[in-house]
């Protein structure tokens, strides 16, 4: 047995030369141990989508993540339909006090508000609405389609 440490934060050359097959020792894994279909999302099904009006990835989701907020909240919290209506999810999920940040040094997506969009057979599945700030993420809640519980994607999400 051979034990490598790899620095995966920035990524070495190690980490880069050994990812697929590491990807795919821990994708075994989650369906031997913990019973994950094969067809859990990947890195390609997740879209990370600046929280604002003016983005048109945001505009064109919209209704479709305000119809999966209020799903999510009524099967799995109970809430009435009147508890969450559009307005209820904009004023919870989308009105933020962060502004959108763009710096030379910072991420390609900037600093702000984001849904963390999962999609599947281009439906979305479910949304981790972040805040990426200069020196942590912040998961600000998660909210996903109660007929696709069985992804465990709450897990999912975190560890991501």
């Amino acid at each position: 047995l051979k034990v490598r440490v790899v620095r995966s934060s920035p990524p070495s050359s190690q980490f880069k030369a050994t990812f697929q097959e590491s990807y795919q020792v821990y994708k075994r894994y989650q369906m031997v141990i913990h019973k994950d279909p094969p067809d859990k999302p990947t890195i390609n099904q997740v879209r990370l989508v600046p929280v604002s009006f003016e983005d048109p990835q945001f505009k064109s989701s919209f209704n479709q993540s305000a119809t999966l907020f209020a799903k999510y909240q009524m099967s799995v919290h109970k809430d009435t339909p009147s508890d969450c209506g559009e307005n209820e999810f904009t004023r919870f999920l989308c009105d933020s006090p962060l502004e959108a940040e763009h710096t030379p040094n910072g991420p390609e997506c900037g600093y702000g508000s984001f849904h963390q969009q999962y999609w599947l057979d281009g439906k979305i599945i479910a949304v981790g609405v972040i805040d990426i700030l200069p020196y942590c993420v912040s998961s600000v809640y998660l909210y996903y389609d109660p007929d696709f519980s069985f992804l465990s994607l709450g897990v999912y999400s975190a560890l991501r």
